[in-house]
């Protein structure tokens, strides 16, 4: 046979898409596979990172399929996004129409990788039929207390009129125009994830052993759960007035109550409520001001990574349990989106209040005692565990215990509170950008904020807009924003921020599980999720571990408490696969070091893109691209392909017939090996996911096939390998089983056979004190008597005339024979 790989392929993709050969059944008695990898965004062109991250959900499918599973393998489009609008003001193109071209030539490109999607189910989130529905659910949660709108400190780009991710500022400046980014006020939606917080962390532990566990740690610290005391600072007299009495007192939270006697001073973050009000009546002299200002404008992720700098904001508060006056500073390292943006500072056992200390010169008190006793002067923060002293009457606690004990002591007499804080913090989802789903709320004068009427949904975007990069085009839009209040029915204005475009990919796969006859009546269907659900094995990239898939299970309650699903995980299994490299680095344009998957598929075909890229590393590793390699595994395909001209009709009819007594020593080898693939098939698929080594163990058996000339073993070798193979290079296998077979091997439950695997020898390497000196041959049941005369007869020139000192016998391996003289 001549491999023509283009040929093939073709005709192969062809047949699948005319006859809809990866559409899921409506049959929702047989079992089910739902097998996802994360959507791509349209970016214009597909990558190796997206050509391994979809043959490897691609495999599963297949697999699942020949195994007679109800199998649904979607694909969509996460189509709204910043890039769109990039595109638009560079190309003088409508975001719209730049995404859409993109999806119509990527689709095609995935196609050309003989990726086994449903076809009926894909959809992109951009269409106005998506967004119809989440903005239902929109304002369901906005219903149910899970949505509000409230003012708060934001990055913002003066030149291009909007709000800024925390990643979208590149040291201090907006990442378009390279403008410094101001922290403003202003007003924004927010998703009240952290009502969910507890159970988004307790269920963590339903996936365990089903996720990495590297995810499953980071989605814990992200969420951030601290048990701790919160109690109340009061104002001095004296501050009280210099605050001209708008302010008595402030709350702290802390997880370290066993050091409360050691506050040395408390710190407040530069929004502070009471730093504000010192700032904007101009209480403080015009270094300080300033000085406070500039704080302001830091964002709060670039502040964790900057030296540590305060001011002193003249006014003081009292210790609640000695009584003593403690000076109060704002400093660059308190965080308002924590513990409500106020802390005791104990330098003593705080890295960061030690530094803070050091850099202002204030008090450093030891109040608890490790194992190396106190010292006289502290050179950094002790944080370990130890006894407390100069603590009043808890002096001498361990401080474990101290911690509960002055937490109780502050509840009985009414001073704090035991607290459980999280930092996971409330979601903003608005954006000023005009390429995204519209918030489907309406602004009356009267009225105030009120959700759109369902039977209006979807509010769709206007298309006739121009992307300029500066500001959002819906504020300025002539009639889009002119509105009926939808409940008054007076002149009102529609919110002309959109969704952040996590908002999307947070329920795609639940929208996937809804026949699509549906989409138009249902968001998300029950009973179809019923069935589908829950995600069998979802695969991407390891750096969506937090944001993402923490979003997506959030959501996924969020749905199940709002009566759309009864599923309150999504994800079963997660596999993250590494990234693709070349030359040791990322690929990317930037670096000049990319390879077109496109040049791949039309030089080799697509099964040898889907050979290699599974083949040259575990899927969760780091891929390192290597052109030999990529030649190396279109020599095996083309072998394969070409091999087959070994298989009769007579070995096609009989080979399920085989006597395997009557083989010889290579006919049983063959066999063995082409059985141990199969058998690593079965294990990679439902355990190990090593897809490199059922590819090494299909080449090993290839090979002991060709030591040998029995048409029975050559038959049934193709008829095993051609199905275990069909995930991974599936247009070659199906021309093959289809040729050979009629493809009768891909309904064909393949049953493991014992008998190949026993074996009629066993081959045991002989060494003398330690050194390999030959091999032998024994039977499996020889006794270790008969090992050992076979060895010693064979090892004659090696022991003769030595004296034997001690025989060693280490089954199925080796014989170790201890000579002297």
């Amino acid at each position: 046979m001549e491999y023509n790989p283009q040929e093939i392929e073709a005709k192969w993709q062809n047949y699948w898409n005319e006859n809809g050969s990866f559409e899921p059944q409506n049959d929702y008695k047989k079992d089910k596979k739902y097998i996802l990898s994360m959507f791509p965004y349209p970016s214009g062109r597909i990558h190796m990172g997206h050509v391994r991250n979809y043959c490897l959900g691609d495999a599963f499918a297949r697999y699942f399929r020949k195994a007679d599973f109800n199998v649904l393998h979607p694909i969509g489009w996460d189509s709204f996004g910043m890039p769109a609008e990039n595109a638009a003001i560079k190309h003088k193109l409508h975001p719209k129409k730049w995404t859409y071209e993109n999806i119509d030539y990527m689709r095609d490109e995935l196609k050309a990788l003989g990726l086994s999607f449903s076809a009926k189910r894909e959809f992109a989130t951009s269409d106005e039929l998506y967004t119809r529905w989440e903005q239902e659910f929109i304002i369901k949660m906005y219903e149910e207390g899970l949505l509000y709108r409230k003012s708060t400190t934001v990055n913002w780009c003066e030149p291009c009129h909007t709000v800024l991710a925390n990643e979208q500022v590149e040291e201090g400046c907006c990442w378009r125009c390279d403008t410094p980014v101001e922290q403003k006020e202003m007003p924004g939606y927010y998703v009240a994830i952290t009502k969910y917080a507890q159970e988004l962390l307790d269920d963590l532990k339903t996936l365990e052993g089903e996720w990495p566990s590297q995810v499953l740690t980071m989605q814990e610290n992200w969420i951030g759960r601290s048990e701790g005391l919160e109690f109340t600072f009061e104002l001095s007299k004296e501050s009280r007035y210099k605050l001209d009495k708008q302010f008595s007192s402030y709350k702290v939270f802390t997880t370290r109550p066993d050091t409360i006697y050691g506050i040395s001073y408390s710190a407040l973050a530069p929004e502070h409520p009471i730093v504000k009000y010192l700032v904007d009546n101009k209480l403080l002299d015009d270094d300080k001001l300033d000085a406070i200002k500039a704080m302001q404008k830091v964002s709060e992720r670039d502040r964790a990574t900057m030296p540590k700098e305060g001011v002193s904001l003249e006014i003081d508060v009292i210790h609640p349990l000695t009584g003593e006056r403690v000076p109060v500073w704002v400093a660059n390292f308190v965080l308002s989106s924590y513990g409500g943006g106020a802390v005791m500072a104990v330098p003593a056992h705080d890295i960061r209040d030690f530094e803070f200390a050091k850099e202002y010169n204030l008090p450093i008190k030891q109040v608890i005692e490790g194992p190396d006793g106190l010292f006289d002067k502290l050179t950094e923060a002790y944080t370990g565990e130890g006894k407390l002293v100069n603590s009043e009457g808890f002096s001498g606690l361990s401080n474990t215990k101290a911690k509960k004990s002055i937490i109780y002591h502050f509840e009985q007499n009414s001073f704090g509170t035991k607290q459980i804080n999280y930092k996971l913090r409330d979601w903003g989802v608005s954006r000023q950008r005009y390429w995204g789903a519209p918030i489907p709320f309406v602004h009356c004068d009267d009225c105030g904020l009120v959700p759109e009427k369902t039977e209006n949904l979807p509010i769709a975007l206007p298309e006739d807009v121009e992307i300029t990069g500066e500001g959002n085009p819906l504020d300025t839009h002539p009639t889009w924003k002119k509105c009926k209040c939808p409940k008054c029915g007076k002149e009102a204005t529609r919110e002309t921020d959109t969704l952040d475009t996590f908002v999307q990919s947070s329920w795609y796969f639940l929208r996937y599980a809804t026949n699509p006859q549906k989409w138009t009546k249902e968001g998300v269907s029950k009973s179809d999720s019923d069935y589908w659900m829950d995600v069998d094995q979802y695969i991407g990239g390891i750096e969506h571990a937090i944001l993402h898939l923490l979003y997506a299970r959030f959501f996924t309650k969020v749905l199940n408490d709002l009566g759309y699903t009864n599923s309150r995980e999504p994800f079963k299994k997660l596999l993250t696969q590494g990234m693709v490299l070349k030359d040791g680095a990322k690929m990317s344009k930037s670096k000049g070091n990319v390879v077109d998957p496109d040049l791949i598929v039309e030089k080799y075909g697509a099964d040898t893109a889907r050979l290699f890229i599974l083949f040259a590393a575990p899927p969760t590793k780091e891929l390192e691209w290597n052109d030999s390699a990529v030649d190396g595994a279109f020599r095996f395909i083309k072998k394969f392909a070409q091999r087959s001209e070994h298989i009769t009709q007579n070995g096609i009819e009989n080979f399920k017939n085989i006597d395997h007594s009557s083989l010889n020593k290579e006919e049983k080898e063959a066999r063995r090996k082409v059985y141990e693939a199969l058998e690593k098939s079965n294990d990679v698929f439902n355990k190990t996911y090593a897809f490199n080594t059922l590819i090494a163990a299909s080449m090993e058996a290839m090979n002991a096939l060709q030591v040998q000339d029995n048409e029975l073993v050559w038959a049934e070798g193709y008829y095993i390998l051609t199905n275990i193979l069909e995930p991974i290079i599936p247009h070659l296998s199906w021309e093959l089983a289809e040729k050979l077979f009629k493809r009768e091997n891909f309904n064909d439950k393949i049953e493991v056979k014992d008998e190949v695997f026993a074996l009629d020898s066993v081959t045991l390497a002989v060494t003398i004190n330690g050194k390999k000196r030959c091999e032998i041959e024994v039977s499996p049941s020889a006794s270790k008597e008969e090992i050992l005369a076979i060895a010693k007869e064979t090892s004659t020139k090696w022991i003769e005339g030595k004296e034997l000192i001690k025989e060693i016998v280490v089954p199925n391996k080796l014989v170790n024979l201890v000579v002297k003289g």
